[in-house]
């Protein structure tokens, strides 16, 4: 494994002393350029260098004309557009949908270099640009929004995100194998039109033409396929929700099938997916040279801070079948867990122990899920993963492969390295898999060796009825795995803590189960510095029971809260130790009939309410008004300042004890 020796070009010069006069492909996308394989466009552009083609970047081009659109000219096979590494509206606004002052993946970390829903910008104007000029899309943002899908910023069910940009295909999931296949078919001359049968894509047809594979609902009396209406879609809640489900139930590169929706006289069809990448296709693609930073023409500007995280980061797995309902993982990445060889690994870290700013930390060994190395079971490599059935919730199936010892395996062989110091882990750590695996290995390791003082974890929540509409185990698995990590920690003679993930407002989180949360936080001494909001976006399941007040998978109702206040009266919540909070969680608590938590008592959150300058039991710092001693006289008045402006000392305290303070 080695560095690549220079970027790919991103302006006409730079590629014409490559010899490329037209390139086969301009890659069009909303992030800073970097060279990284943690970002989706370096990974695509240089899988097609690696396979043959050339391919320039034009990176957060600006939109508002078609200038800059035609910098490199009319590519020979198309243009290729994304949005970024994240989706475009979730990058520019907060849950509360304020808009943000800083993008991570911009130049100097400003916002406002991308636009609002950047794919269908970036086709628009390359379509006032060049005409019929084939466009792929793809990257998170297209993935996400491939059908029709409630959108929270117009708060509306938007078309599928190929109809409004008017590109020719859409490239899901991780679109590696799709990508290199569409460039094949378009080298040989077929007109992008005519790109029907490519697993993992989806395209626009007209009505009734034939499909190249089986839809997933079957046919109708008519022959055509069965597939739902936008403008039902649209309207009716519960249709919306039942597709979303058949959606997510043919997600699986082994039993997914086709699936199509209707708009007018138009058919959308999406093939199914591709299968997910093997290990030894993983091991090559990690293996093609990147520059593993940002582009040098970033650097007066500041750099690209979203390189800082996963510059020393690496990735050794895809996949994850955790299945937690708020995230989108499931259905970009998938179900089926594949993983690189401890070899591929080993050798990006010593790639990483080269660079001139490697200060001998491996900061992750990770990937949307730690210490998964394998598929949850033997099964899911014939059949594929279960479609109405989860590996880890309500409890572990009694198929799953608990088995972290690979892992291990993985971590001593990076230590091992010389100019390795530590290696850490920071991302998501599936705790009720940990649980599962009896041998304790991967958990002490993870104790003594991997923990950088804290560890992030994610219960989301306490409350039994939040975590089942989460997808999350139940919260006595968090407490057991709570009470062993400090058991570990103990033992080996080490202070670190866990830092848990908390959301608000997610869907059946009631003002109740946000006390219940509160409660417990105080209980095990838990002062939380950030929670977040739960921020519906395409593709979860959560973001679906949010619009339709619906259980996708069962149809039954879940009450979602949509109020601004009582929002904000559940994150102040989970914050109740806040003083600037008091107000909120005091009107919380009253909603609720929870009074007894408003005191001076160690059980209590909050104190009650009272008139600016009333002294209470515990304030640190004296007020003007009068107070009664326990033996019913008065103290005396404080005495003024002295002239020249030194305060004169406050006559003694009241006796009696103070009530005690505890942390958190």
């Amino acid at each position: 494994m080695k560095l690549a020796d220079s970027f790919l070009p991103v302006t006409p010069e730079e590629a014409a002393a490559r010899g490329w006069d037209t390139p086969d492909f301009v890659y069009v996308f909303g992030d800073a350029y970097v060279d990284h394989p943690s970002f989706g466009h370096a990974i695509i552009s240089r899988m097609l260098e690696d396979a043959g083609y050339s391919v320039v970047m034009l990176p957060q081009p600006s939109w508002r004309d078609t200038t800059d659109f035609k910098r490199f000219g009319k590519p020979r096979l198309g243009f290729l557009v994304a949005a970024g590494n994240i989706d475009s509206m979730v990058a520019h606004y907060t849950a509360a949908k304020r808009p943000r002052h800083e993008d991570f993946y911009s130049p100097g970390c400003k916002a406002g270099l991308r636009p609002d829903r950047a794919t269908i910008v970036y086709c628009n104007r390359i379509r006032e640009a060049y005409g019929d000029v084939p466009i792929i899309i793809g990257g998170l943002e297209a993935s996400l929004r491939r059908f029709a899908h409630y959108d929270y910023w117009d708060d509306k069910v938007r078309r599928s995100i190929l109809l409004d940009s008017r590109a020719d295909l859409l490239s899901y999931g991780m679109g590696e194998k799709s990508i290199l296949r569409i460039a094949e078919l378009l080298k040989k001359g077929v007109p992008v039109k005519k790109i029907r049968d490519v697993r993992g894509t989806a395209y626009v047809c007209r009505r009734g033409e034939p499909l190249h594979f089986e839809p997933a609902a079957g046919y109708g009396e008519d022959g055509e396929p069965v597939g739902y209406d936008y403008d039902a879609l649209k309207t009716d809640k519960r249709l919306y929700a039942e597709a979303f489900a058949v959606q997510y139930r043919n997600n699986d590169g082994i039993n997914g099938r086709a699936i199509v929706e209707y708009y007018d006289d138009r058919m959308l069809v999406q093939n199914p997916p591709q299968p997910p990448l093997s290990r030894e296709e993983l091991d090559r693609l990690y293996a093609i040279p990147f520059m593993r930073t940002y582009h040098p023409m970033y650097e007066p500007m500041g750099g690209v801070p979203a390189i800082q995280e996963v510059r020393f980061s690496i990735t050794h797995n895809r996949g994850c079948f955790g299945g937690c309902n708020f995230c989108a993982l499931a259905y970009h990445q998938g179900r089926a867990v594949r993983s690189r060889s401890t070899q591929s690994v080993v050798e990006e870290a010593r790639l990483l122990t080269t660079l001139p700013d490697f200060k001998g930390y491996i900061h992750d060994v990770g990937g949307p899920t730690a210490n998964f190395r394998h598929p949850a079971c033997e099964k899911q490599l014939k059949y594929g993963v279960c479609p109405d059935r989860r590996c880890l919730v309500p409890k572990p199936c009694p198929n799953l492969n608990a088995d972290e010892r690979d892992y291990v395996e993985l971590l001593e062989a990076v230590e091992a390295l010389p100019g390795i110091k530590k290696v850490f882990i920071r991302s998501g750590i599936r705790f009720d898999y940990m649980l599962a695996d009896k041998r304790e290995d991967f958990f002490k390791k993870l104790v003594c060796d991997h923990v950088s003082g804290q560890l992030k974890v994610a219960p989301e929540h306490c409350s039994e009825n939040v975590l089942a509409h989460m997808g999350k185990p139940g919260n006595a698995v968090y407490e057991k795995f709570r009470c062993r990590f400090a058991e570990l920690t103990e033992e080996a003679g080490l202070r670190q803590y866990l830092v848990p993930y908390l959301m608000s407002s997610h869907p059946g989180a009631t003002l109740e189960d946000a006390v219940e949360l509160a409660v417990y936080e105080k209980q095990i001494h838990l002062s939380p510095e950030q929670v977040q909001d739960f921020y519906p976006t395409p593709g979860t399941a959560s973001t679906v029971m949010f619009y339709t007040g619906l259980d996708p998978f069962t149809l039954e109702p879940i009450k979602a809260t949509t109020d601004p206040h009582e929002k904000q009266l559940q994150r102040a919540l989970l914050q109740w130790h806040r003083p600037e909070n008091a107000p909120l969680v005091r009107e919380a608590l009253h909603r609720c009939g929870r009074e007894d938590l408003i005191g001076y008592g160690p059980a209590c959150l909050v104190r009650p309410a009272g008139k600016p300058g009333d002294k209470k039991p515990g304030d640190r710092k004296p007020t003007d008004q009068k107070q009664t001693k326990p033996d019913g006289k008065k103290p005396a008045d404080k005495k003024p300042p002295k002239p020249n402006g030194k305060a004169v000392p406050a006559a003694k305290k009241p006796a009696g004890k103070r009530p005690p303070r505890k942390k958190g």
